[in-house]
């Protein structure tokens, strides 16, 4: 029998799409959500094989009692992100040890909290960002968080061996929540592919990096080639 999809992160954008993708493949799924009723509902409305369940990233220590009853895993993939603009002038200490620990500590300890019930049948897809090469005015706490991301693969990897542990960071996702309707001509023309990435793309790789049995401490730019 094998184990669960477990994505953390899944009610919305690129996690609904991803956990969508194992669900119509008649995969167990866990998709996570900061509410639990809203887990439930996004769950109930891809699928009768996926399960939604409450997990606050920015609350690392609450993590291993909500994920008690979640397993066997065989794809984890932790894909919660939060949005951050805090410029050193205007520096908000809250919001960037919030973020800081949303994604550092928070996936840590999810990996943590699953070690045990990781079947070593798939890998774990941790979701970094191109803020980490593509900075911008307000991004050092996500540039930085993002850059952590590649240090914890190279960790994680070596730690968990023979558990894959890879990450994906992705551009601009032109049809995602956040980026559609916006204005994105002007990086469109920038990439070598003449469009920029969509939701569709970023699953289909996250699925090659979870069950390729072949990649391993690999780090993924999914940007359409941007210049």
């Amino acid at each position: 029998m094998p184990g669960s999809v477990v994505i953390v992160g899944g009610t919305v954008g690129i996690g609904r799409e991803l956990a969508a993708h194992y669900a119509a493949r008649d995969r167990e799924v866990v998709l996570s959500g900061r509410d639990q009723a809203r887990a439930e509902k996004v769950a109930a409305e891809i699928g009768p094989n996926v399960r939604g369940i409450a997990l606050d990233l920015s609350k690392p220590a609450t993590l291993a009692s909500a994920l008690a009853d979640v397993g066997p895993v065989d794809h984890l993939a932790l894909v919660g992100i939060d949005r951050d603009a805090n410029s050193v002038a205007d520096y908000d200490i809250d919001a960037a040890v919030g973020l800081v620990t949303m994604k550092l500590v928070g996936y840590t300890e999810v990996i943590h909290a699953l070690r045990d019930r990781l079947t070593g049948a798939g890998s774990i897809l941790l979701f970094g960002g191109m803020a980490r090469l593509r900075p911008y005015p307000g991004s050092t706490t996500v540039s930085s968080v993002n850059a952590g991301v590649v240090g914890m693969v190279r960790t994680l990897s070596v730690e968990l061996a023979p558990i894959r542990v890879n990450s994906i960071h992705p551009g601009i996702v032109g049809d995602s929540p956040f980026w559609a309707g916006k204005p994105l001509e002007a990086v469109r023309s920038s990439t070598l592919t003449g469009k920029l990435a969509d939701m569709a793309d970023v699953v289909d790789a996250s699925r090659f990096l979870l069950e390729n049995p072949a990649i391993n401490g690999v780090d993924l730019t999914v940007d359409g080639g941007w210049r």
